[in-house]
């Protein structure tokens, strides 16, 4: 019989000390091997996991350099996270009644390598954070400072609470946190963590979900100011398109598509990173095009004789690189050229099972690859259906699969254990075998 899991309601309504012992029974048993009554959440035993494969010290904190002022300020000034300050801000500590209550939480917003960038909050819990070493600066991934609510979101890439002796970290156990990671709406591309944190006594089980609905409050924001941007490319790209002839499409620096003149409208092109004004790029929906710039983004004229059909036909070769923690890529290549596109977690899931499958998956066995639940093909083939905007050149259906023309290599982690991290789809699960 399998052991029942403790569940953050529960420790809610617990005393603290009552709850902080029962942890730290559930952690010294997961330290020495051993059976407890009660089993930890699955982001925290999977973190856990973690911390003991890479050496992590359950008893003492291992603190890095901190970053000077003039990097701290450079990240601050790079990064997308600063422009949404204030709705994170109004979101988190300014609702009349809300459960993160300024004068016993600080908000902490990290970047996508766990340097924390900015921290408000009362100068109480402040002064615990300083120290604790929980300020601008400090690096908080998982690898540094164990189990948290930065560290552990960053790899989870979803929201994680962790309370108290859930940290693996014993000297952070006076601590609760919730943290939800931050994407960007143009790419996928992970920009942070939002996290809230307090003392063990201001634990409440509707914590996470406050800040994960602030974080998509804040993707929100940002996919308004994209829209925003679109909409002044356009403007420039509309007379431009309106002379040329022929095939043309105005996208921005991200590929994302703000006016077209001759050819279907996509929502987003899959640019290389090696594109530039006066060269010109393979593109799998456009075949070979010039590139001119515009004031944030590019006009792309589809070269004379250049033939969607003809540049899907040339892609022969696909390279899905899982190796790294959370940035995954697929690579498509062939006699015309090439390109490379980053990864959403979902879409690198279900690449790599048809990468493994070879001879097709349906959308029912898809969905029992990735949720563990045959039913829910109406997910998988929406899901699918955004893949195939991007690799429709390489990828057929009924059912979904590689083609069998194309070479297909998955180049993975070092370890199988850290295959995919965030994922909990059954079979990378069964990859991992752990």
């Amino acid at each position: 019989m399998r052991n029942a899991t403790v569940e953050m309601t529960r420790l809610a309504a617990m005393d603290p000390r009552e709850a902080t012992r029962l942890l730290k029974g559930i952690r010294d048993a997961a330290l020495r091997g051993r059976s407890a009554p009660l089993t930890p959440r699955a982001d925290i035993q999977a973190s856990w996991q973690r911390m003991l494969s890479g050496g992590v010290d359950p008893d003492r904190d291992r603190r890095s350099d901190l970053l000077t002022a003039a990097e701290l300020e450079a990240r601050r000034a790079a990064s997308p996270l600063l422009h949404v300050l204030p709705v994170l801000r109004e979101g988190l500590m300014q609702l009349p009644g809300s459960v993160a209550d300024p004068v016993r939480h600080i908000m902490v917003v990290a970047d996508a390598e766990g340097r924390v960038l900015w921290r408000e909050g009362h100068a109480s819990v402040l002064r615990m954070a300083d120290g604790h070493g929980f300020e601008p600066g400090a690096d908080w991934r998982e690898s540094t400072v164990g189990t948290n609510g930065v560290g552990t979101a960053l790899v989870a890439r979803r929201p994680v609470q962790v309370h108290s002796a859930e940290h693996f970290v014993a000297t952070h156990h006076p601590w609760t946190c919730a943290g939800a990671p931050i994407t960007d709406p143009r790419d996928g591309r992970l920009m942070g963590v939002l996290d809230l944190s307090g003392p063990v006594a201001t634990v409440h089980p509707a914590t996470l979900l406050l800040v994960g609905s602030v974080a998509r409050l804040a993707e929100a924001e940002l996919r308004n100011r994209h829209l925003s941007e679109l909409a002044r490319l356009r403007a420039v790209a509309a007379p431009l398109l309106h002379r040329v002839g022929g095939r043309a499409v105005a996208v921005d620096l991200h590929g994302w598509t703000a006016a077209v003149t001759g050819t279907a409208a996509q929502d987003r092109l899959p640019l290389p990173g090696s594109v530039g004004p006066g060269g010109r790029v393979w593109l799998p929906s456009l075949g070979e095009c010039a590139v001119e710039p515009l004031p944030g983004g590019w006009l792309l004229r589809v070269v004379d004789g250049g033939e969607a059909g003809a540049a899907d036909a040339a892609a022969t070769r696909v390279v899905l690189d899982l190796s790294r923690a959370r940035e995954w890529t697929v690579r498509v290549s062939g006699a015309a050229g090439g390109w490379t596109r980053g990864l959403s977690p979902r879409h690198a899931e279900l690449l790599y099972v048809l990468a493994v499958h070879r001879d097709g998956r349906t959308a029912a066995q898809l969905a029992a690859d990735v949720f563990g639940d045959r039913t829910r093909t109406v997910t998988v083939r929406a899901e699918m259906s955004r893949v195939r905007r991007t690799l429709g050149g390489v990828l057929a259906h009924r059912p979904y699969r590689f083609r069998d023309d194309v070479e297909v290599e998955v180049v993975g982690p070092g370890e199988p254990r850290d295959l995919l991290p965030h994922s909990t789809a059954p079979a990378v699960v069964a990859a991992r075998g752990v």
